[in-house]
């Protein structure tokens, strides 16, 4: 009995073990898929900037060419009006007043376009400084990110060097049989790969033993498989028993 109780202890500290490998190589598979992520943001957010940057500038453009444009028409509406004092006739004069009445019309809609370009760049600018602040941000996180995600990684390495050495151990008091039908299970089903049986029901399936197994499961004999699952079992009092001896 304490030999096969040895060897079931031996099992479970296999399967934990295992479970904490596969935690560990989870954290290891997963740092540059979440750095990855964060880049990929970060790749939106820069690509919105540079957008909102090109917008901005060709507005500074058109800003720029309107006010020299607005500039012009002020211009020719001030020679406009001195060539109007010496007009000698009526029909001249009534020629230089629709004149000025659509140059002056012409710099009203460009003033309010104006108006508009300018709110425009306003808003433009506004949400620039948004942007900007976001990106600092984001490169903050992605810089924090990097460094934990370096430490978790290393730490993991370092445990997971470690936990190769207790498999090492726990693999090496099971036998041989035993371990290969463990490896099998492993790689086959979800955990738990050893399961304790209560009141007849493997805690992997969920299903009742039938009674003959669960007779022989009781002796303690040998480690069994259960017949739904295939996960090897262990009756769950035999190891009551052993704690309340101890």
């Amino acid at each position: 009995m304490n030999l096969y109780i040895k060897q079931i202890e031996q099992l479970i500290i296999l399967q934990t073990v295992d479970d904490e490998i596969l935690q560990l190589q989870d954290v290891i598979e997963q740092a540059p898929k979440k750095i990855a992520g964060l880049e990929e943001k970060m790749e939106i957010q820069g690509n919105q900037k540079s957008e909102l940057l090109e917008r901005i500038e060709l507005l500074n453009q058109q800003k720029k060419k309107l006010y020299k444009e607005i500039e012009e028409d002020n211009a020719k509406i001030k020679k406009s009006k001195n060539k109007l004092m010496m007009v000698e006739n009526s029909r001249e004069y009534h020629a230089m007043m629709r004149e000025m009445d659509n140059l002056e019309k012409t710099n009203r809609l460009r003033e309010d376009e104006k108006v508009a370009l300018e709110e425009d760049l306003e808003s433009k600018n506004n949400l620039l400084q948004v942007v900007d602040k976001e990106v600092g941000q984001m490169e903050q996180e992605h810089s924090d990110l990097k460094k934990e995600m370096e430490i978790k990684t290393q730490e993991a390495r370092d445990r997971l060097e470690q936990l190769g050495e207790e498999r090492k151990k726990a693999c090496q008091a099971i036998p041989a049989p035993i371990l290969s039908r463990y490896e099998f299970i492993r790689h086959r089903l979800n955990n738990p790969i050893i399961a304790p049986v209560e009141n007849s029901v493997c805690s992997g399936c969920h299903i009742s033993i039938p009674p003959q197994i669960f007779i022989e499961l009781q002796k303690g004999a040998q480690i069994m498989s259960c017949p739904n699952c295939q996960r090897l079992i262990f009756w769950k009092d035999h190891f009551e028993a052993e704690e309340n001896a101890a």
